[in-house]
């Protein structure tokens, strides 16, 4: 376990309570008080520290993600379990409300050559942040929704070529989950830069 620690920069403590909760299988015995530990549990502990620090799972959410990888399920389902828990849910919206954002979701995916599944938890957030635009009076931003569909679609594909030389489902994991956290600061902080470059464009420099 010191070797463990050693080559995974987790301290020998924070090891034993990730196996204590589940999240890190058992090393193979060697004796009573000794266990191996291989390079699959190296990975593993970059995972789990990428989706306790990075994504910001709970550690229930993590185990469930360990168990999913443990039994071997496909790697497009752990990592569907994965980035699912990276989406906060928005707060319920009436009915009309909830049918007009899905239709315009709907029409904008269709542009893409995206699938909507009604009861997706990023459906249902991007129904929330549609129905809360709308409402506060700021429904503009959505009449290019195809155009920032399409922006999406293209950052979605750059995302997925970065994991087309990892092997193991924690590798690819780690780096989707990485990827996209870090991924949409990132983007974000291009976004803001753009918006001064263009807004100076437009309306002039704001400096006397």
């Amino acid at each position: 376990m010191a070797e463990l620690s050693e080559e995974s920069g987790v301290a020998i403590p924070t090891i034993r309570y990730y196996l204590r909760e589940g999240l890190l299988p058992p090393g193979e015995h060697t004796s009573p008080n000794q266990a191996r530990y291989s390079g699959t549990h190296v990975r593993r502990l970059k995972l789990i520290r990428a989706l306790l620090d990075v994504g910001g799972l709970s550690v229930a959410e993590v185990r469930h993600v360990a168990q999913a990888l443990d039994s071997q399920a496909p790697t497009l389902d752990v990592l569907d379990l994965a980035h699912t828990n990276l989406i906060t849910p928005k707060g319920e919206v009436d009915d009309e409300s909830r049918t007009w954002a899905l239709t315009m979701l709907q029409q904008a995916a269709k542009q893409v050559g995206w699938v909507v599944e009604p009861d997706d938890k990023s459906t249902e957030t991007i129904i929330g942040l549609l129905c809360t635009l709308r409402a506060i009076g700021h429904g503009g931003l959505l009449d290019d929704l195809d155009g920032y569909a399409d922006l999406a679609a293209r950052a979605a594909r750059l995302d997925l070529a970065t994991l087309r030389n990892l092997t193991t489902p924690e590798s690819i994991v780690e780096s989707a989950v990485v990827g996209t956290v870090l991924g949409d600061a990132l983007f974000s902080a291009l976004r803001k830069l753009g918006q001064q470059n263009e807004s100076k464009r437009l309306y002039g420099s704001a400096r006397a």
